[in-house]
């Protein structure tokens, strides 16, 4: 189980790895809103906090050998910031990528000096081969979300949020593997309350928490990319047992339309699953009450901006049907 605690403790060891991100105020008087732009982080995405806790972590116990490095399974984000995070620390990074993966992601992978190995059509074969990799080598591996460290790290932007502004009530953030809301709901506890937001098309753990345990359940729609788990993470099923947050599901035309808005009033460049957690707002899925004070995690920017531009209604006109799977970032799970 994920407390404070750990939360406090990965503050430390990354600070000086990762950029403090800015929490900035988007509302008015009457509709206090704040946006912590976390889309300004290394690599584009919140992922690099958990990286950096989970190397630096190793590194302490004597589990992270500087001649093999770490190990990752990846379709994106996870990928980019463990082989950015390895960089920085000088160890070799090893991604696994389905021979699927969007050639500018691999360029990316590339650019920070990470061996790229594409295997297979979906990404449970690529994360079965990282494995074998381990079994093999002794590589660290590092999990996108399902760790400790790593959603200890991502907690991190929960609590610089609350240093900031002590007095937000509502946290709200996009859910797909559950990493990334288990440290926010740690560090929260007891503090602020947190808004769990998901795709209608993925629900990860709005079905979790109806089953009663974690569940598979399809994936598809437009934030399947960054989103795209097929079953919540056991930390995040543990923290949303304990604490269950306020769970809302939002559609693809309440996505797109979020981040159309992102980027035309705040010209905030963010993905999908990034936007997501705006949708709760600006579709209603999610109310905030009179004078409740409400942050915003914009957690990733790795999007194509040639995008930015294009009409809401366009977007999900090539949408329909939708079935494209994000390939997981571990066993087939997804990202969170």
């Amino acid at each position: 189980m994920i407390i404070r605690s750990d939360v406090l403790e990965a503050e430390k060891r990354i600070s000086g790895y990762v950029r403090r991100t800015p929490l900035f105020r988007a509302g008015t008087a009457a509709v206090p809103l704040w946006f912590k732009c976390e889309f300004l982080q290394h690599t584009g995405v919140f992922k690099a906090r958990g990286a950096f806790n989970r190397l630096l972590s190793a590194r302490e116990r004597g589990e992270l050998d500087p001649a093999v490095g770490v190990v990752a399974a990846s379709g994106g984000n996870a990928g980019l910031a463990n082989a950015y995070a390895a960089a920085a620390l000088g160890v070799p990074a090893t991604v696994f990528v389905p021979a699927t993966a969007p050639r500018v992601k691999v360029d990316r992978l590339l650019g920070y000096g990470a061996t790229v190995r594409q295997v297979g059509a979906e990404y449970a074969e690529a994360y079965t081969a990282a494995m074998q990799y381990v079994e093999a080598s002794g590589a660290l591996f590092c999990h996108a979300y399902d760790q400790l460290e790593v959603a200890a790290g991502a907690g991190t932007i929960a609590e610089e949020i609350l240093e900031d502004e002590p007095g937000i009530d509502t946290i709200i953030v996009a859910v797909g593997g559950g990493g990334l809301y288990a440290g926010v709901a740690a560090t929260a506890e007891g503090r602020a309350g947190v808004v769990a937001v998901e795709p209608f098309s993925i629900p990860t753990l709005h079905a979790a928490l109806k089953a009663g345990r974690p569940v598979d359940v399809p994936v598809s729609g437009i934030a399947a990319d960054s989103l795209g788990a097929r079953r919540v993470g056991e930390i995040a099923f543990g923290m949303a047992s304990r604490i269950p947050p306020t769970s809302v599901l939002v559609d693809d035309t309440a996505v797109v339309a979020a981040r159309s808005q992102l980027w035309s009033e705040y010209r905030i460049p963010a993905e999908y699953g990034a936007a997501t957690a705006f949708a709760a707002l600006t579709s209603g899925a999610y109310t905030p009450s009179a004078g409740e004070r409400v942050a915003v995690i914009i957690c990733g920017a790795n999007t194509d901006s040639r995008t930015l531009e294009s009409p809401p209604e366009a977007v999900v006109a090539r949408q329909p049907g939708d079935t494209r799977t994000a390939r997981a970032e571990s066993g087939g799970t997804g990202h969170g």
